[in-house]
């Protein structure tokens, strides 16, 4: 029978903001939210993504086999072990292809190589639990504290999500929630008092405050598809003092 194999829309080496130390981020495609700030809208499909001049995106697309990407993460093992660094899934949801996540994750772990996952939380309990106790760390993403305007702004609710990360606190897993702070969306104090409150009830004390950018605008037109958040401007440090001290007054440990 055949090795499981995935599909990796792109391998980036030497990144520093996606988990400790220098690693690789494989990104997998596939995604059950549309965030309406999306980064990377073309994970979203498991397809590929047509362009408006009837091409692919170069790296759109490349199946391979959970070996394969190993091979390619394992060229940078040196920097690895020099810096504390390792391999992050992310994507699109790497939890949106279940089996070839738990099967990176596995050939790494055998290897001893440090493993992350950068989620949304949105799975199933069981495919949840299975494939993130393979992991040494989740990066776990908070869209939204009020259920509503979750579902508003990703299109779904965000119950699941919670439930999964109050489950893997419980189990002990090392969890790093992550606030991607959105303009006129959740950057508000009432909106920091909130997380606040939910980050309390899933048994986290601390959050990483991600400003909101631009990397991703050029992508939708690309795609020929509308962008919420065109000439919205940038976030940056200092623009996020009031909302990280207001969390920060309510006992979170808020940084960015």
């Amino acid at each position: 029978m055949s090795e499981q194999t995935g599909v990796v829309f792109n391998i980036q080496k030497f990144s520093l903001h996606d988990g400790p130390g220098i690693r690789t981020v494989v990104f997998l495609k596939g995604c059950p939210l549309r965030c309406r700030w999306c980064a990377n809208p073309e994970s979203q499909d498991p397809a590929p993504c047509q362009l408006e001049n009837g091409l692919t995106l170069a790296a759109d697309r490349q199946r391979m086999t959970a070996e394969e990407a190993v091979k390619i993460c394992l060229q940078d093992r040196d920097f690895y072990e020099e810096s504390g660094g390792g391999v992050t899934l992310s994507g699109g949801e790497p939890l949106a292809q279940p089996d070839f996540a738990a099967g990176l994750l596995t050939k790494l772990g055998v290897r001893r190589v440090h493993t992350a996952i950068e989620t949304t939380g949105y799975a199933q309990p069981a495919v949840f639990d299975r494939v993130t106790a393979l992991a040494n760390l989740l990066l776990f993403d908070m869209k939204h504290w009020d259920p509503v305007r979750h579902r508003e702004g990703t299109g779904v609710d965000s119950r699941l999500i919670l439930d999964n990360m109050a489950r893997a606190i419980r189990a002990g897993k090392e969890v790093l929630p992550r606030l991607p702070v959105i303009p006129g969306y959740n950057d508000s104090l009432e909106d920091a008092a909130g997380f606040a409150t939910r980050l309390r009830e899933v048994g986290a004390d601390r959050v990483q405050l991600l400003p909101f950018h631009q990397f991703g605008e050029n992508k939708y037109g690309l795609l020929g598809r509308e962008y919420a958040y065109r000439d919205v401007p940038a976030l940056h440090e200092e623009d996020l003092a009031g909302f990280r001290q207001a969390l920060l007054d309510a006992g979170i440990n808020a940084f960015i």
